[in-house]
C-alpha cells in the first residue's frame, strides 16, 4: 500500500528496456505464486473432511495432522529462504518448489483412487475397514511434498520479484517496491478467494477425484509460468551463508568479552570493515556485540592484504550490524506472530458456519469451509481501494503525500484483529442460545435457524487486520534488514504463522484442561453447543488487547524505520 508519487515517473526506462528483469518479467512471477496459492488453498480447506470421511481417522488426530501439515507449511519457507540466499539462489529454489508442489499434488490426486485408500463402510454392518499402513504412507508423502514445495516457491518468490526491480535504495524505488509487495499481496489473496470458494464447491459437488485433479492442473500452469520466462530473469548468485556470519559475531563477541567499550568505538581506525562499506563504526545500541568489530591487535588479527587472519576472532561493521537489524525486529515479529494465532481459528468457525444456515437462494447453499475466503476479499478489496482511492483522494484534499508508515499500519491491523474476535464472541454467544432454544443441545451438527451473516463482522475485520497488518509485515522486514537476508526477511511472516498454529494448539490444549471435567464440558468441547467457544473468543480478545500494547511498547522502544529516516532526509523534495 504506497503512497503515489508521481505515478507516471514510476515505470522508468530502466525498468522496461533493460533486456534481464524489470517490470516485463513480473507477470509470470506473480502467476507462479498465484497458481500455487490457488491449489494449495483449494485443498487445505475440506481436507479434514477427506481424512474423517475418506480415511475414517478420527477428527482429533485428523485435526492435529492437518496442524502439522500448516505449521510445516510456513516453516518450510525459512528453510528455502536460508537455502536460497546462501547456497543454490532464488531461481533455482522456486523451480524446486515447482517440481516437489507438483510431485505432491499428483500423489494426493492419486489417494483418490478406490485401491489407495480404504474400501466404504457397509451400512449397518459397522465393519469398516482403517487405512493400511502403504495407504497412509501415499497420503503423508503427499503432504510432505507439498510442504516442501510451498517452501521452495514461497520462500523466495516476493525476493526474486524484488530483485527483477533492481537494487537502488532511492525513494521512488522504494515505493515502486512498496506497489510491488502490494500487488503481490492482493494478486496471492484472490487466487486464495478462488480457491476456497470454486475448488471447495467442486470438491463438494464433483467428488474428490475431480477435486483434486483440478490443483494438479493449476500446478502444471504455475510451473510452465514460471519456466517460460526463464531467459529473462535476472538470477542473483546466493551470497556466502548469513546463518555463518552471524554465528560469527556472537563468537567474535564472546572471546572479546574482556575488551571495555569506550569512546575508541566511534573511531573507525580500530573498527575491522570491508573496503567500500558506507558503516565505519557500530551503533550505540546492543553496544555488547560492538566487540566483535574492533581490532585489539592489527599485527596479530589482520593479514598483509588486509583482511581478517581469523574471521571467528573479527567480524565487519556490517555483520555485526546485520546481526543488531534481526535481533532488533523480533519484538516487532512476535506481537504479528500473536496476532495471527486469532487467524489460526479457521477450524472452529467452519464447525460454527456448518450448523448456520448458509442458503444464497433456495438451491444454492455456500459451503461452510468457504467461509474463510470473505477475508481473503476484504484483503483483495482494500488494496485496490487504499491504494488507488483513499491515499489519492487524501493526498489531494492534503496538498501533499498522505500515508500512514509502516509500524501505524501494522498497529492498526493488530488493533482490528482484537475487534475481529470481540465480535466473532458475540456472534457465537447468539449462535449457541438460539441452539439451546431450540433444543439442540445434544446435537451439535443440527442446522439452527440463524444466519451465518452472524460471521460476516468477525471476517470482514479479520480481512482488514490482515490487509493493515501482514502486507506491511512483508514491507518492513524486508526494508530493516539487510539485502543478503531478503529472503528471509519475506519469509519471517510465514514462520510467524507456523509458530502462531503452535502457540493456538497450545491455549486450546490449556483451555480445554482447565475448563473442562468430568462434571462440566469444557469451552472447547466438540459438542460446540454444550461448550462455551464464545469465552474462549473472549479470552483470545483480552490476550490480542494485551498484545496491541505489547507492540505499541515495542514500536517505541524500535525507533523510526528506514522508510522514516528516508523521508526525513529527502524532506520538501519527496
Amino acid at each position: 500500500m504506497d503512497c503515489p508519487s508521481d505515478r507516471g515517473q514510476m515505470i522508468k526506462e530502466p525498468l522496461l528496456s533493460n533486456p534481464k528483469g524489470g517490470i516485463k518479467v513480473l507477470p509470470f512471477i506473480l502467476a507462479n505464486e498465484a497458481f500455487e496459492r490457488l491449489a494449495n488453498y483449494g485443498l487445505f480447506p475440506n481436507l479434514i473432511l477427506y481424512l474423517t470421511r475418506e480415511y475414517r481417522i478420527d477428527a482429533a488426530k485428523g485435526a492435529l495432522i492437518l496442524f502439522l501439515l500448516s505449521s510445516a507449511t510456513n516453516f518450510t519457507p525459512i528453510l528455502g529462504a536460508f537455502l536460497a540466499d546462501s547456497y543454490v539462489g532464488r531461481y533455482r529454489m522456486i523451480g524446486f518448489g515447482c517440481m516437489a508442489s507438483l510431485l505432491g499434488m499428483v500423489l494426493l490426486w492419486l489417494t483418490t483412487f478406490p485401491e489407495a485408500r480404504p474400501p466404504p463402510c457397509v451400512q449397518l454392518s459397522g465393519n469398516c475397514k482403517s487405512a493400511t499402513t502403504p495407504q497412509l504412507l501415499l497420503l503423508y508423502t503427499a503432504f510432505c511434498f507439498v510442504a516442501i514445495g510451498a517452501g521452495g516457491i514461497r520462500s523466495s518468490s516476493l525476493a526474486f520479484g524484488a530483485d527483477q526491480l533492481g537494487t537502488r535504495n532511492s525513494l521512488k524505488h522504494a515505493r515502486i517496491r512498496e506497489s510491488f509487495f502490494s500487488w503481490y499481496y492482493g494478486i496471492v489473496s484472490a487466487s486464495v478467494f478462488v480457491g476456497m470458494t470454486l475448488i471447495v464447491y467442486i470438491q463438494d459437488n464433483m467428488g474428490w477425484m475431480v477435486g483434486f485433479g483440478v490443483p494438479v492442473v493449476l500446478m502444471i500452469m504455475s510451473s510452465l509460468s514460471f519456466f517460460v520466462a526463464s531467459p529473462s530473469y535476472v538470477k542473483s548468485k546466493p551470497k556466502a551463508s548469513w546463518i555463518t556470519g552471524l554465528a560469527r559475531v556472537v563468537v567474535c563477541s564472546i572471546r572479546n568479552r574482556r575488551i571495555k567499550l569506550s569512546s575508541q568505538v566511534t573511531d573507525h581506525k580500530v573498527t575491522y570493515h570491508t573496503k567500500g562499506s558506507k558503516l565505519l563504526v557500530p551503533s550505540e545500541k546492543l553496544r555488547f556485540l560492538n566487540k566483535a568489530c574492533i581490532i585489539r591487535n592489527p599485527q596479530e588479527h589482520l593479514a598483509p592484504d588486509g583482511k581478517a587472519s581469523d574471521s571467528w576472532s573479527l567480524c565487519t561493521v556490517d555483520q555485526v550490524e546485520d546481526l543488531k537489524a534481526l535481533i532488533k525486529v523480533i519484538p516487532i515479529w512476535s506481537a504479528g506472530m500473536l496476532k495471527s494465532v486469532n487467524v489460526s481459528q479457521s477450524s472452529f468457525l467452519v464447525l460454527q458456519a456448518s450448523t448456520m444456515e448458509r442458503h444464497i437462494t433456495s438451491k444454492f447453499e455456500v459451503p461452510a469451509a468457504s467461509f474463510p475466503s470473505i477475508s481473503v476479499l476484504v484483503i483483495t478489496t482494500w488494496v485496490v481501494l487504499y491504494d488507488r482511492i483513499i491515499i489519492p483522494l487524501a493526498s489531494k484534499a492534503r496538498g501533499k503525500i498522505v500515508c500512514l508508515n509502516l509500524k501505524q499500519r501494522m498497529g492498526i491491523g493488530i488493533l482490528l484483529s482484537t475487534i475481529s474476535m470481540a465480535a466473532l464472541a458475540i456472534a457465537e454467544s447468539c449462535r449457541r442460545e438460539t441452539a439451546i432454544k431450540e433444543g439442540f443441545s445434544d446435537d451439535p451438527d443440527a442446522p439452527l435457524n440463524i444466519s451465518a451473516m452472524w460471521l460476516l463482522p468477525h471476517f470482514i475485520l479479520s480481512g482488514l487486520a490482515e490487509a493493515f497488518n501482514a502486507i506491511a509485515q512483508n514491507e518492513f522486514f524486508y526494508a530493516e534488514l539487510p539485502k543478503t537476508m531478503s529472503s528471509v526477511a519475506s519469509t519471517l511472516q510465514g514462520l510467524g504463522l507456523s509458530a502462531a498454529s503452535l502457540v493456538s494448539s497450545f491455549i486450546v490444549s490449556a483451555v480445554r484442561d482447565f475448563t473442562g471435567g468430568e462434571a462440566q464440558e469444557s469451552w472447547v468441547s466438540s459438542n460446540i453447543n454444550k461448550g462455551h467457544y464464545d469465552y474462549y473468543y473472549w479470552l483470545l480478545t483480552v490476550l490480542s488487547l494485551v498484545n496491541f500494547v505489547y507492540y505499541l511498547v515495542c514500536s517505541q522502544f524500535y525507533g523510526p524505520c528506514r522508510e522514516e529516516e528516508e523521508e526525513e532526509e529527502e524532506g520538501p523534495d519527496r
